[in-house]
């Protein structure tokens, strides 16, 4: 009997290691609205606007002197459905946008021009 037990036993840990396998994810970071890229402008959106926009950052931090914002998003799947998003917001000492750029492996859902 101790062996049917015993198969019985494995057999559900197996199981419930491929169901967590298959169907594992995880995130990192803040998921943000990526659509409103289109809506920043170097030299004339202010940080209260982008706070605004996207809410507090997942980072923040100092690039040659000047206050970067970083907005970061990454889902992950065993099955395959990855979202990558992020988005850094470089200020100038007047606290508004010095520079800005976005990488995501879902280009259609940002509008880089304006």
């Amino acid at each position: 009997m101790k062996t049917a037990s015993t198969f019985t036993r494995a057999s559900k840990i197996i199981l419930l290691a491929s169901f967590l396998f298959a169907y594992g994810c995880g995130s990192y970071g803040k998921n943000f609205n990526a659509s409103l890229y289109k809506n920043i402008v170097a030299g004339i959106t202010t940080q209260k606007e982008i706070h605004a926009m996207f809410g507090s950052p997942f980072k923040r931090g100092i690039q040659n002197g000047y206050p970067v914002w970083i907005y970061e998003y990454n889902f992950y799947s065993s099955l395959g459905n990855n979202i990558t998003k992020d988005m850094v917001i470089v200020f100038d000492h007047r606290r508004v946008v010095k520079s800005r750029q976005i990488m995501t492996n879902q280009p259609e859902a940002v509008e880089t021009r304006r």
